[in-house]
């Protein structure tokens, strides 16, 4: 004979409906409530049905992470990796599952949130990207469904978000390259149509601008988030008249593409041009050489995200903050340890 949520109620010494709230992770419960109640219900081999639990309560227990539309660029960048592992952890603590959903365009991906959302699927979900004019975002805005922006939105900024001060941390990058005596510094970007895009290169251009640095425009190129985009815009920097000698790249994976172009020109990094990226996965410090990279808590990020959505959900309140920013620091290492001889 199964056992049943009494059974567990019984040898518990609560009543069942303070089972039922452990089991759902209600906030009122106390943590060694929800400990001593949960090891009843290992012990006695007790399962939660779900699907019935589903239907009375009208939630579920999940969640979606909504990814990019580009998979060559997800399953190639360990940045979105890191920020799904992230997730999928703090999910897990709180007993929620996690479906994954895309589209191959903008049209594909409304359609296949509203399905997950209107069947009933699951009860929020996470934008690991933040876009202009984004019709996900009005989807999910439009029609109050609980979710959680990666990021920051222009036209919503009151939107629940995590994300770093990207304007700060480009600042930052910067700064560091002109410490070392760098004055023509190049800026390798990544869609203009992505708010961190826009972000990062407005944190160099102030950089360059507190520090009374001319800017080119053929030293800022745009591209995607991809290692392809590095080698490209390497390519086209060392064959203009008067190249920089350091680089700000939008993102680490990028920035192997730029040392791949570098190598194969017989360019040395750091001697002749030296290089600031982003995100520090754990490849970058095993580069060659070693780049200097700004750690902004990619794990941090997802695992935020997926706590205050849940507790949004779980509440069913407004949470005491919409915005949270996930600190950044630069680490310095060999790509940018080359300091330009003073005139």
């Amino acid at each position: 004979m199964s056992v049943t949520i009494k059974d567990v109620a019984k040898i518990a010494g609560v009543s069942p409906s303070t089972v039922s709230r452990v089991i759902s992770n209600h906030p009122r419960i106390s943590k060694e409530t929800s400990k001593k109640i949960r090891a009843i219900m290992e012990e006695m081999g007790y399962h939660p049905n779900l699907m019935a639990k589903s239907l009375v309560s009208k939630t579920t227990n999940s969640i979606c992470i909504i990814l990019p539309k580009s998979a060559e660029e997800l399953f190639s960048n360990l940045f979105f990796m890191e920020l799904i592992r992230g997730i999928v952890t703090q999910a897990n603590r709180a007993c929620f599952d996690v479906m994954i959903t895309s589209g191959g365009n903008e049209k594909e991906e409304v359609s296949a949130v509203s399905r997950l959302f209107n069947g009933r699927r699951v009860d929020g979900a996470i934008l690991l990207y933040s876009r202009k004019d984004d019709p996900v975002i009005d989807f999910l805005q439009e029609n109050g469904h609980p979710f959680v922006l990666v990021g920051r939105s222009e036209k919503y900024p009151d939107l629940l978000s995590v994300d770093t001060d990207n304007v700060k941390a480009a600042y930052d990058a910067t700064r560091h390259l002109i410490s070392m005596g760098h004055e023509r510094i190049g800026f390798v970007n990544g869609p203009q149509n992505l708010i961190l895009s826009q972000d990062r290169l407005s944190g160099y251009q102030k950089a360059m601008q507190d520090a009374n640095l001319e800017m080119r425009s053929e030293w800022i190129v745009e591209g995607d988030f991809l290692q392809e985009s590095g080698y490209r815009a390497m390519s086209f920097f060392m064959n203009l008249p008067n190249r920089p000698t350091a680089l700000v790249v939008v993102d680490d994976i990028v920035a192997f593409g730029v040392l791949r172009g570098l190598r194969e020109s017989n360019f040395k990094v750091p001697e002749d041009i030296c290089m600031v990226s982003f995100n520090n996965i754990p490849l970058s410090e095993l580069s060659d050489p070693p780049l200097s990279s700004v750690d902004i808590g990619i794990y941090h990020l997802g695992y935020t995200a997926s706590q205050i959505l849940i507790q949004s959900i779980q509440t069913g309140e407004a949470m005491h903050q919409n915005r949270y920013i996930i600190p950044h620091h630069l680490r310095v290492r060999e790509s940018s340890m080359y300091a330009m001889p003073k005139k």
